[in-house]
């Protein structure tokens, strides 16, 4: 059997795993397990899951006919910490610590390194996350949110953005880091990433927050009106926070997130679907817009990824508001599991430094 490189990415209803063959330079197997509700009823944490679904993965390792010896090196999916920079860091214990505290928060991706360093002890071998969710490299401007109480937060897709920078690099014949791009992730949540010699200097807040609305997320919105949502005394705070990450959007204005359907609606000249489509493009082009001045109007070329970046009307949309900045290149997709995968294999071979995480004091 050939060295292979286990991926796991938790996610909060499924575990994907995944094969890549460490010699060939491939993925050979890629399985997405779905779990009931049943299933995870027993567990008041997600981070209790651990034991559960770290079975669920090794079973299938075996079933695959894999061995011990076979491992290379596990990847996992990086989960909520404090702000580090990008690329490879190696799960130690100061990280599963605060991981398994949900110190930074609740979320599915924290059982990446708490089931990885478990995998790493029993099989000897190293295990590293690659750009987390909690990626910041903000610039010292890009920091200042306009009110000295309120901290900018960052979310965004940091994962499958810089493994299709480096594509996109790698199109322009350029290194990352002689680079500058511009980066849109276009998925339920829409990241928009100003990317200076392969740092994320600015970007938006893809959860909940800033930048461009969505299928379902709100982004930017009139501080008047949330004020007063937030005070009519109609909606609690749980409540809102659903409206602005689930209700909002094309799911609120149209009744429907899937923009498959949206676009036989178009097609069928639904002359309303257009509308809300066109004007969706027109904000993601907008703030496409102020990346490009954050890099001083200096911008290699533009990228369009994730599953959105399928829909022909949309991406047209964009490209006609932002080609004057420079190329739009396109990505269709997303490929998480695989930039885990190289991701880590870069770390393995020298080309990417493997940072360590500590804990904030």
């Amino acid at each position: 059997m050939p060295k292979v490189i286990l991926v796991i990415n938790p996610g909060s209803v499924s575990t994907k795993y995944g094969i890549y063959n460490y010699e060939q330079k491939e993925m050979i197997l890629e399985k997405e397990i779905l779990h009931s509700k049943e299933e995870l009823s027993p567990y008041k944490k997600i981070t209790e899951q651990a034991d559960f679904r770290e079975k669920l993965i090794m079973d299938a390792f075996y079933n695959a006919e894999y061995k011990d010896k076979d491992l290379a090196a596990i990847a996992v999916r990086g989960g909520l910490l404090h702000p580090i920079a990008g690329s490879v860091y190696e799960v130690n214990d100061d990280m599963v610590d605060d991981l398994k505290g949900c110190k930074y928060g609740e979320h599915a991706s924290n059982l990446g390194a708490i089931i990885g360093q478990k995998l790493s002890k029993q099989f000897n071998v190293r295990v590293f996350i690659v750009d987390s969710v909690s990626v910041n490299e903000l610039s010292n401007y890009a920091k200042i949110s306009g009110y000295p109480k309120i901290e900018r937060i960052v979310r965004a897709h940091n994962l499958n953005i810089r493994r299709t920078a480096r594509v996109a690099s790698s199109k322009l014949k350029r290194e990352l880091k002689d680079t500058n791009l511009i980066g849109v992730h276009l998925g339920g949540g829409i990241s928009i990433i100003a990317i200076e010699k392969g740092k994320f200097v600015d970007v938006n807040n893809a959860l909940l927050g800033e930048g461009p609305w969505t299928t379902e997320r709100a982004g930017t919105l009139p501080l008047k009106g949330v004020i007063d949502l937030c005070f009519d005394g109609k909606l609690t705070k749980q409540e809102i926070k659903y409206e602005f990450t689930k209700n909002s959007g094309l799911v609120a204005y149209l009744g429907s997130n899937d923009l498959r359907e949206i676009e036989r609606k178009i097609d069928s000249g639904d002359k309303t679907a257009a509308f809300y489509l066109n004007a969706m493009a027109y904000r993601v082009a907008k703030t496409i817009g102020g990346m490009a001045a954050v890099l001083f109007g200096k911008v290699d070329a533009i990228f369009l990824t994730g599953g959105m970046a399928r829909c022909k009307q949309l991406v047209s949309e964009i490209e006609k508001r932002t080609s004057f900045i420079a190329p739009v290149l396109k990505f269709p997709g997303q490929y998480e599991m695989l930039a885990l995968a190289e991701g880590v294999e870069l770390a393995l071979e020298n080309k990417e430094e493997i940072h360590i995480y500590k804990k904030e004091l």
